[in-house]
């Protein structure tokens, strides 16, 4: 290629970076007003040297300089861009699709005359041109020149990496255990993204999406819980930027409480679209439109890690918490076949028998005095979860604890209407036909509740006995009826503990009239493997008392902060393709064994 080409691609390379800077202006008094100068202002430098000096002039001394302009041309085109969209004001994807053609345009024409600009080549299209040689420097000026150097390689190069990251390829630390056993903290991985259409930062115009995603892929997406307005992605983008220049020392990327964000995720891709999902007892379960029935996912049984007691050997030396012990997954199991187990019919006599049995005892207490009415809130209907003191012990397990329905007894004993919300706490239920059209999950909640309710029913009714015999409460401890109630009662607390990482309800749930809703298209739910401790698009951030049944008006309540969202395609950032760190472990990532 001659000189005259290589002066007409500058020129076209001129053009193309002016239009850019065009797209770049703003009117608004906010960051995006510095996009427009820094773009233009640096083009027309470029410019300069290039056209009018090397090419126009023949004044070859500045071609070193015209290629240096020319390698920081594209990143300074690409903070341009940025800094455009990073004002209170958006900018239309159409303004959007120019600039980012505009900015390829430039980048080509500008890596072509890189090319022919290489000091191997540069001689051959300059005619008497020759290379510089490098001068020795002594003193100041070495250390000058060499930080001078490095500075430079170091900027290159992180804007290089920039982009790879961007548009290619990533490399991901393993933050937490959520994926438990197929990756250990501090596992390191690949993300291949050219195929999920990486996107140029803070628009949507990018590389088309090319990947189709299947159940059981191990995915890195951006985290929805946390806000996407354009403060939160320009943070995170210059987060991402200062994080890769200090050589990942620094991490900006902290949420309003100065704790780093949970994003991007890795997580399992556990529901594809158009099905409607349900988890009950650890058990997936999917259907279509192509049918009304939920059947078991029988692939999410090969990845979802329940009893991390069970992984092998040279894992679980790796393991940093293990959320149940063995004899805690023992108890749940038991807790469920129990459930399992129950007969609703002869639970709704036993919970009439027991509102009888309370209204004739408290015949005998009919010269307490009243203070008022009942009152009973969600709060004292809240089973709270089972706790393991340090010394082994356990200690206050809300409804069901000694201290709870001791109190609630007197309460009731003193309350004008104690009796009659005690009857319809314990039988108001009884008197509607539930139907639970097959969905497992509230038929097992609702069971769950009844448990629940029968334990806290024969606990006071319990106490009402041995209020009537005359015994002391201090002497109450050691009943053998009440003892029994309280195994019951921590097995119960210790569920309810569980019940939120163990099953989940009918998402996307129903519509008003009972029609099944499905997860769109484009759109997918993922799952951490390890279900005990994995914070995933099962829940969310905050945490509320809730019903647990939705059959029963009077139901016992519980802390929840279940939440079921999909993910749309446009948050993925890529697959996990290739695990280069513990070198003992390294390979594509597959199922590792349990």
């Amino acid at each position: 290629m001659d000189t005259k080409k290589l002066c007409a691609l500058s020129v076209g390379r001129v053009g193309a970076a002016g239009l850019f800077s065009l797209t770049t202006l703003s009117f608004h008094g906010d960051i995006s007003l510095i996009a427009f100068p820094l773009a233009i202002v640096f083009s027309a430098v470029t410019a300069f040297f290039g056209v009018q000096k090397v090419f126009r002039s023949g004044e070859t001394r500045f071609i070193p300089v015209y290629r240096t302009l020319l390698q920081y041309l594209p990143y300074v085109l690409l903070i341009s861009f940025v800094l455009r969209r990073a004002g209170q004001f958006g900018t239309p994807s159409v303004l959007d699709a120019f600039s980012v053609l505009f900015w390829v345009v430039s980048s080509a024409l500008t890596l072509v005359i890189l090319r022919y600009l290489n000091p191997k080549r540069v001689e051959q299209y300059f005619v008497g041109y020759k290379v510089p040689e490098k001068k020795s420097r002594k003193g100041v000026r070495l250390i000058v020149s060499e930080a001078v150097s490095w500075i430079d390689a170091l900027v290159q190069a992180v804007f290089m990496v920039l982009l790879l990251n961007i548009f290619i390829v990533q490399l991901y630390e393993i933050p937490s255990e959520s994926m438990v056993p197929e990756f250990l903290i501090k596992d390191r991985v690949v993300v291949f993204k050219t195929l999920s259409g990486p996107k140029f930062p803070l628009s949507n115009i990018g590389l088309p999406y090319l990947k189709k995603y299947n159940r059981g892929d191990i995915v890195v997406f951006r985290n929805p819980h946390y806000e996407a307005d354009r403060k939160s992605e320009v943070k995170t983008f210059l987060s991402q930027l200062v994080y890769m220049i200090s050589l990942t020392k620094v991490n900006l990327n902290m949420d309003a409480d100065g704790t780093p964000k949970a994003d991007p995720l890795v997580k399992r891709l556990a529901g594809v679209p158009g099905e409607q999902l349900m988890m009950q007892d650890g058990i997936l379960y999917h259907r279509t439109r192509a049918g009304d029935e939920f059947t078991p996912v029988t692939e999410d049984e090969t990845w979802a890690a329940w009893n991390l007691n069970e992984t092998k050997l040279s894992l679980k030396k790796g393991i940093q918490q293990f959320p149940l012990s063995q004899e805690d997954y023992d108890a749940m199991l038991d807790c469920e076949e129990q459930r399992k187990a129950l007969d609703i019919t002869s639970a709704s006599l036993e919970c009439r028998s027991l509102a009888d049995r309370f209204r004739t005892l408290s015949k005998q207490f009919a010269s307490v005095e009243k203070t008022g009415t009942a009152n009973i809130s969600q709060n004292d209907l809240a089973v709270i979860s089972l706790v393991r003191t340090p010394m082994g012990g356990y200690y206050d397990y809300g409804l069901l604890s000694d201290r709870v329905t001791s109190a609630l007894t007197y309460k009731l004993l003193q309350a004008t209407d104690g009796v009659d919300w005690f009857g319809k706490f314990m039988t108001d239920w009884t008197a509607k036909k539930i139907n639970f059209n097959g969905d497992l999950y509230a038929e097992a909640s609702f069971k769950l509740n009844l448990m629940i309710k029968l334990t806290f029913g024969r606990l006071v009714v319990r106490n009402l006995e041995l209020l009537a015999s005359g015994l002391q409460p201090s002497l109450w401890a050691s009943d053998a009826k009440r003892l029994d109630c309280f195994v019951q009662a921590q097995m119960l607390s210790g569920y309810i503990l569980l019940q939120d990482r163990r099953n989940m309800p009918v998402f996307p749930a129903n519509d008003a009239e009972g029609n099944p809703q499905y997860i769109p298209d484009n759109c997918y739910f993922m799952m951490g493997d390890n279900r005990f401790n994995s914070l995933d698009m099962r829940h969310s951030y905050d945490e509320w008392l809730a019903p647990l049944s939705a059959f029963d008006a009077y139901s016992v309540t519980y802390y929840t902060n279940m939440q079921p969202q999909y993910v749309p395609r446009s948050r993925i950032l890529g697959t996990t393709s290739y695990r280069f760190w513990p070198f003992t472990r390294r390979g594509v990532p597959g199922h590792t064994g349990k």
